[in-house]
């Protein structure tokens, strides 16, 4: 795999974060493991308005690629979240090319919903979703029904196929790469142990997951982010040589 495809999603500065650094000091770590291409973590802000100033700052000057990941869901009891305008203009101010939401749970979607969605799925270069752990909108059913109706009425919102938290909704990993390939546009990737409620994500090559295999039968050149906590740079170290080393191009 080109490292220019290789993503480091916050979560694996999460010992940083609880001894409390902020999400700049991670943008300049990031460098050090010449990976310029960084997702951030709405939750880990500690003072969201002066810290949006700095990391913009800083990715112009670096010409850093930033990922969103903002841990809140689309729909909230039916209706599209109204908060969604805040994370949009969050999104703008820092230069953030690309945003992810959890879907949130949903029946039909209507009209003026869908146009809605149209005119946020213009704003930055990439709007997604995930499939995250919960059952109801975690589901290889739920992301399906979702995915086809963005299909369906030619909605530029994609789908981020996350490898591990298929275990902690009760399913399979690899027959949900292979349900869900044609919606993909970006993959996290992690290792996991045990299955649903027994469910533990670990650094890869540390679990049961065979997450090659599953690179190997989803969309070619993608951005590909390591998304676990780790114990150390050396565990960094290794996601990425383990990317690099898959040769997928």
């Amino acid at each position: 795999m080109n490292v220019a495809q290789i993503v480091l999603n916050n979560l694996v500065f999460d010992k940083e974060h609880q001894a409390g650094e902020n999400q700049l000091t991670m943008l300049k770590k990031a460098l050090e493991f010449n990976i310029s291409q960084v997702e951030l973590r709405r939750e880990y802000f500690f003072d969201i308005e002066n810290e949006i100033k700095d990391i913009k700052n800083f990715t112009n000057t670096h010409g850093i690629k930033l990922f969103y990941s903002v841990p809140d869901e689309l729909f909230i009891n039916g209706e599209l979240n109204t908060k969604l305008d805040m994370y949009f203009a969050e999104a703008q101010a820092m230069g953030v090319s690309v945003i992810k939401f959890n879907i949130g749970e949903f029946d039909d979607i209507r009209a003026k919903q869908l146009e809605k969605l149209a005119m946020y799925s213009k704003i930055l270069d990439q709007m997604n979703i995930e499939n995250n752990q919960i059952k109801s909108m975690g589901s290889i059913s739920a992301i399906q029904k979702f995915m086809e109706i963005m299909v369906e009425h030619d909605l530029a919102i994609g789908y981020v196929y996350d490898m591990g938290n298929w275990r902690y909704v009760g399913e399979n990993e690899m027959k949900a790469a292979q349900a869900l390939r044609q919606y993909v546009k970006y993959i996290h990737v992690k290792d996991g142990l045990g299955f649903a409620s027994d469910s533990k994500t670990v650094p890869l090559g540390q679990g049961e997951i065979d997450w090659p295999a599953i690179l190997a039968i989803l969309p070619k050149m993608l951005p590909v982010a390591l998304e676990y906590p780790v114990n150390s740079d050396l565990e960094i170290i290794d996601g990425i040589e383990r990317l690099k080393a898959e040769g997928l191009t």
